[in-house]
């Protein structure tokens, strides 16, 4: 931000500040008795506090502090935020608000660029497409920067951007899809439980836990995940211009940081300075970020932090039975 811009919203600020502080001693101070003096003194700080808040914000709004928008995507990618497998942690923005970040970063004239921070070990496939379009859509350069793990699901996001960064550390690939189910039949058999369940159309029961798995269902949902699949690896390749049958060799595994450079997973190894440094390059001027993140009411934040205290005591209950290779700290 140039002098004259800092120059520029301090005056702003101060003149708000000092209006109000003038009107509040006017109205709570000079014209009632002696009786309400005090509280007049009173209401005239209060004014003030508020003018300056006031005052910041127009101030801010006339003269931005920011040209680049920073938008995190963490823990797993769900729509809503919940549910994932590992689970997220409270309070974790969902798909839906993530796009909304980004459209709105799209949508605020003083967002020139924006910074896609990626800590994601993936998730459902159609909420990362909607992540990965939206950033798409951003009318201005856009670079995703992978921290700890960038897999799966976060890669196809980032398919979407510009250029990727990561750390030398970070953990990035995982260009593939899986599917699971658990099967309960002989619990069931076991139990003395029957499950029967009336259905129209052959493999409308595909997939439940409950029967063993017939080979031709085995084989119908196994192209499902190949439909995926195939999906994802045209996606990438389009979109980050790569050989399709480059990324099918990956065999979806992840590689560190350095060796993604080396194959081309990655544009560039840094840190977050080090992007902040390429944005100046493509924006040609000095660059302030801002981060976005969700609006929650007094009642989310409330909750959200309910939820959180019980998180973190139900991860210290759990942190007693992993090993001391921390086994389960590894996800991807």
């Amino acid at each position: 931000m140039s002098g004259f811009e800092r120059a520029g919203r301090v005056g702003i600020a101060l003149l708000v500040t000092v209006l109000a502080a003038v009107v509040g001693w006017i109205l709570f101070v000079e014209t009632p008795g002696s009786t309400a003096e005090l509280l007049g003194v009173l209401f005239a700080l209060v004014a003030v506090v508020i003018a300056l808040r006031i005052g910041g914000n127009i101030a801010q709004s006339v003269f931005p502090d920011y040209n680049v928008a920073e938008v995190g995507v963490e823990g797993p990618i769900t729509r809503d935020g919940g549910g994932g497998v590992p689970i997220s942690a409270p309070g974790t923005p969902g798909a839906d608000e993530i796009v909304d970040l980004i459209e709105d970063a799209d949508a605020d004239d003083n967002a020139e660029a924006l910074m896609l921070r990626l800590n994601t070990p993936g998730g459902a496939v159609v909420p990362s497409d909607d992540i990965r379009l939206a950033a798409k859509r951003f009318d201005g350069p856009t670079v995703a920067y992978a921290t700890d793990v960038c897999a799966s699901g976060g890669y196809w996001i980032a398919s979407g951007c510009d250029e990727l960064w990561a750390r030398e550390g970070s953990v990035v690939g995982s260009i593939g899809v899986r599917g699971s189910r658990m099967t309960a039949a002989d619990l069931l058999e076991k139990a003395g439980i029957e499950y029967e369940q009336l259905t129209a159309g052959e493999y409308k029961e595909a997939g439940v836990p409950f029967t063993e798995m017939e080979e031709e269902e085995r084989e119908y949902l196994q192209g499902l995940i190949d439909d995926y699949y195939d999906q994802f690896v045209d996606t990438v390749a389009d979109g980050r211009s790569m050989d399709a049958d480059l990324l099918r060799e990956t065999e979806a595994k992840v590689f560190l940081g350095e060796q993604a450079a080396e194959m081309g997973l990655v544009d560039e190894l840094g840190t977050q300075d080090d992007v902040e440094e390429r944005l100046q390059e493509l924006l040609d001027k000095e660059v302030e970020t801002t981060e976005l993140e969700p609006t929650l009411s007094v009642a989310e934040r409330f909750r959200a932090g309910a939820e959180r205290v019980a998180y973190a005591v139900g991860a210290g209950v759990a942190s007693n039975f992993v090993d001391a290779d921390g086994e389960f700290q590894f996800r991807v």
